[in-house]
């Protein structure tokens, strides 16, 4: 259980030129009696942050289930990696909101890995992990918390640890629904910097849900507004300017530049030199 919460796989594949690439395709996910969202279309390349944004409601978190298969949805899910051989099937890392448990019980951090990475109780034989774990928990700077109780963890070192377990093993493609969400100022910068060295170490693809714009604002490489759908897509400085994004948000003044309080600071991102011939690659698929 802990295992599929953690790490999922799609299906299908797709070519696109020199860079790793995938396609959401028409993403649709209805109840009997209403509509979450409908036709989302995404295109994101390996070494990319895509962050989505947009009202309460708007169908963000459930995209991610949709994504990983825990919400029934139809559309398709394309990858193919950079040298056209892995196609299909990319490996998942997803890191929920929130995880629920009892912060009373003696479970350390090394349990938690512990029974995620093997198929047998911890509590009757316990698995010889402990340096595998020291060394995924590095990745996001959290190693000296390997026998902490996740109980006493802060929210911003609990989120660390959950995005340890969705690097192992590295997946394709990192899907994050609001991962700092309580996390104080520090916690932010130290997350969002783990996310920048997995950008550039490791090339990785990440999808971002967040209510956080001057975050997004500061470290996402294309944003995507949704509410119900894919409303536009593209830089920060173009969404955030974008008049129906400021019809949602409100504050976004003098088109999203850097004046007094009230606008935000963008930040160029470092680009691959590959280019991809992919059509979707205009950054306008899906937009209404």
């Amino acid at each position: 259980m802990l295992r599929r919460l953690f790490r999922h796989s799609s299906n299908e594949g797709n070519d696109c030129t020199k860079l790793c690439c995938t396609k959401i395709e028409h993403f649709t996910v209805k109840t009997r009696s209403m509509t979450i969202f409908e036709d989302v279309n995404l295109h994101l390349h390996c070494g990319e942050l895509m962050a989505i944004i947009g009202p309460n409601g708007a169908g963000k978190s459930t995209l991610l289930r949709a994504i990983i298969g825990e919400v029934k949805h139809t559309g398709t899910l394309k990858y193919v990696d950079a040298k056209g051989q892995h196609t299909g099937k990319p490996v998942i890392g997803y890191v929920p909101q929130f995880l629920k448990f009892d912060v009373s019980a003696p479970v350390t951090v090394l349990d938690l890995f512990s029974a995620c990475l093997s198929n047998r109780p911890v509590w009757l034989f316990p698995s010889n992990v402990r340096q595998q774990v020291i060394d995924t928990l590095k990745r996001v700077k959290a190693e000296s918390l390997i026998d902490r109780r996740l109980g006493a963890l802060s929210g911003g070192e609990l989120q660390r640890v959950l995005l340890a377990l969705a690097l192992n093993p590295m997946p394709d493609i990192l899907l994050l629904d609001e991962p700092v969400s309580g996390v104080d100022k520090n916690g932010l910068e130290i997350f969002y910097n783990i996310l920048e060295d997995l950008q550039n170490s490791e090339d990785m693809a990440i999808i971002l849900v967040s209510h956080d714009l001057d975050m997004v604002a500061r470290h996402a490489d294309r944003v995507v507004l949704m509410d119900k759908g894919v409303i536009c897509t593209g830089t920060p400085q173009e969404v955030f300017s974008d008049k129906r994004t400021r019809k949602i948000f409100g504050m976004l003044t003098n088109n999203g530049v850097n004046y007094g309080s009230t606008g935000f600071v963008w930040v160029e991102h470092k680009k691959s030199n590959a280019k991809c011939n992919c059509p979707a690659c205009s950054g306008k698929e899906g937009e209404k």
